[in-house]
This record gives structure tokens, C-alpha cells and sequence, in this order.
């Protein structure tokens, strides 16, 4: 399968220094089958492609599928009747970059599991495993907590920590992910219409969103720039996480 989810994403910066941007985006939904519309390729170089060194492992060097395999089977879930699938931004020509992207395991249609697999500016990758202990349904309200332990932005110090909540349906993505420590905190979203991928709106998206990862990357940037010049304070690149996984803590219901 194959499904193109074009979103739009919004970042919400909290605090004394305050920061709003909101942009369109392309994802894909995959089971990483070699069926693909012809302007897509796995492993293969194309107008859009999705390649496993760039997902499931170190950047660069990953394992793809086999990887998520091995840490849901690590943690005990049985991958046997389960659905694996990848949310991710695909590579646009040569480039890529992605914030962040999910591996979600589906049972029943309903997502039991998923890493958040997140990547920074500064060349860092650290992923962070969400899940009930019983790996029963995520329902939309429920809350997953994991500790911040990588640096991904220069103004955002290594402290706090990340609450996701996944909605998950067959018709929409509805991701929201907020960071919060003692002095700020940010808002992520991510949400789009499940649609089939099509050369059509493939081609589309290149044409409405030129350059892909080279545009996001470029726009990440630009509001860099402008929390650099509202004199947000600025830090430089710091250590790695100690681990590349972490384990979320699962708090249900919502508003917890």
C-alpha cells in the first residue's frame, strides 16, 4: 500500500517569546511493498523515492522494516497479524531531510505501537518508542510522555519532556505532539486525509510544493532566523542522547 497524506503542519511556540508557523506538507503511508505509482521508487532513484538507509537505524545507515521488527519484538509485541507501516516525508530527486517520521504497528486497524523517529539539524537521530504496557489501542485522547534526551532545536535546551497524542483512523492522520519544561514549550502538528498516491498527486505536490525536503528544510531555517532576531536564546550543538531509543510513559485520558 501506498498513501499519499498531504497535511499541513503547524508549529506554536509558548512562552515570554512566542512563535506561530503553520505550512503545507507531503507524506506517504507505506507498508514499504514494491508497488508503486511510477513517479515513487523504493530503494531506487525517481522524482520522489523512499530508501531504508534513511529509516530504522543510525541516519544514513539504517535497516528499514527489519529494524522496527526487532524493537517491537524486543519489547514483546508479536509482529505476526500486525500491520507495520511508515509515515515519513519521501525523498524529493537526490535530497532528503525529515524532521520527524513514525513507524506505527497496526492491529485490527488500530495502532497498538509507534516510534517517532526524530531527526535534527545538527545530524542527530534519537527515537522514542510509545506504547500502553498491555499494547492496547491508542485511542486519540490518550497521552504517551517520554523525556526530551536529544537536541534538536538550537533555541530548545535538552530538558522536559515530549507529550504525544496519535490519532490514528482510516480516513485521517491527527498527530500532535507538545514539549513542555519549566520555562517554555512548543506545539507540533501534523494532519491530513488519507488518499491513495497517485502519479497525479505526486506530480501535483512537486509542482504546488516544489523541492520536497530541500522546501522544509529551507523553511525550518527561515523561522531560525526569525527566533534568532527576536533574540531567543541560542545553543550551540550538544552531545548525542546516550541511547538511540527511549520508552514513552503512557498516561491515559484526555487532558492528563
Amino acid at each position: 500500500m501506498l498513501e499519499h497524506i498531504q497535511a499541513q503542519t503547524l508549529h506554536a511556540r509558548r512562552g515570554t517569546l512566542k512563535n506561530t508557523f503553520s505550512y503545507g506538507v507531503d507524506f506517504v503511508l507505506t507498508d514499504l511493498g514494491t508497488k508503486t505509482p511510477a513517479l515513487m521508487s523504493r530503494n531506487r532513484f525517481n522524482l520522489w523515492s523512499l530508501w531504508d538507509r534513511h529509516h530504522g537505524g543510525a541516519r544514513g545507515d539504517g535497516r528499514g522494516l527489519a529494524w522496527f521488527k526487532q524493537v517491537l519484538h524486543k519489547r514483546g509485541f508479536q509482529t505476526k497479524n500486525a500491520q507495520l507501516l511508515l509515515l515519513t516525508q519521501p525523498s524529493f530527486l537526490w535530497f532528503h531531510f525529515n524532521p520527524v517520521s513514525f513507524w506505527i504497528a497496526l492491529v485490527d486497524g488500530t495502532p497498538r505501537a509507534f516510534v517517532a523517529e526524530v531527526n535534527s539539524t545538527f545530524g542527530q537521530r534519537h527515537c522514542y518508542f510509545c506504547a500502553h504496557e498491555d499494547f492496547r489501542p491508542i485511542e486519540r485522547g490518550d497521552a504517551l510522555i517520554a523525556e526530551k534526551l536529544m537536541h534538536v532545536s538550537p533555541f530548545q535546551k535538552i530538558a522536559g519532556h515530549y507529550r504525544f497524542n496519535f490519532g490514528f483512523s482510516d480516513t485521517r492522520i491527527d498527530i500532535r505532539i507538545s514539549f513542555e519544561n519549566e520555562d517554555q514549550g512548543v506545539l507540533a502538528t501534523l494532519a491530513g486525509d488519507r488518499c491513495v498516491a497517485t502519479n497525479k498527486s505526486l506530480l501535483w505536490a512537486a509542482v504546488r510544493r516544489p523541492l520536497g525536503a530541500v522546501r522544509v528544510l529551507a523553511l525550518i531555517h527561515w523561522q531560525a532566523a526569525i527566533l534568532y532576531l527576536k533574540r531567543a536564546p541560542f545553543l550551540r550543538k550538544q552531545p548525542a542522547p546516550a541511547t538511540f531509543t527511549s520508552e514513552s510513559q503512557p498516561l491515559s485520558g484526555p487532558g492528563k
